[in-house]
């Protein structure tokens, strides 16, 4: 799987990082690992006013560009969504730092000091 973080390309292996997702969702549920069966139906509600049902959750593994791979953690399942999403809210609480600039976005690891997803 070759899974790109980048937006405003029309591709279902692309991940839109987005500043008002609460949470990282995909529909693909083939991409995930380590995956948790919900004890109770939960819902994710998106820009347009629906309710989407939560089927899962689990970790989602990402090729990166240097041939690495890092793990996108606690990833939604909602089938009936169209994007694939990356909350940024959700990596800095998980210890990482976003920062955009005119040219695209990075993501740092500040716990190793490296950077992790170059845009």
């Amino acid at each position: 799987m070759a899974n790109s973080m980048i937006g405003g390309v029309s591709n279902n292996n692309v991940w839109y990082v987005d500043s008002g997702a609460s949470n990282h969702m995909t529909s693909h549920g083939e991409w995930f690992r380590d995956t948790k069966d919900l004890k109770t139906l939960r819902f994710v509600e998106i820009g347009d006013d629906t309710t989407h049902p939560i089927t899962q959750i689990g970790k989602v593994p990402l090729s990166m560009q240097d041939g690495q791979t890092k793990y996108l953690k606690y990833v939604l399942h909602v089938l009936t969504i169209t994007k694939n999403l990356v909350s940024v809210g959700q990596m800095v609480e998980q210890g990482l730092q976003v920062t955009f600039n005119p040219n695209g976005f990075f993501v740092e690891d500040m716990k190793n000091q490296g950077k992790l997803i170059p845009k």
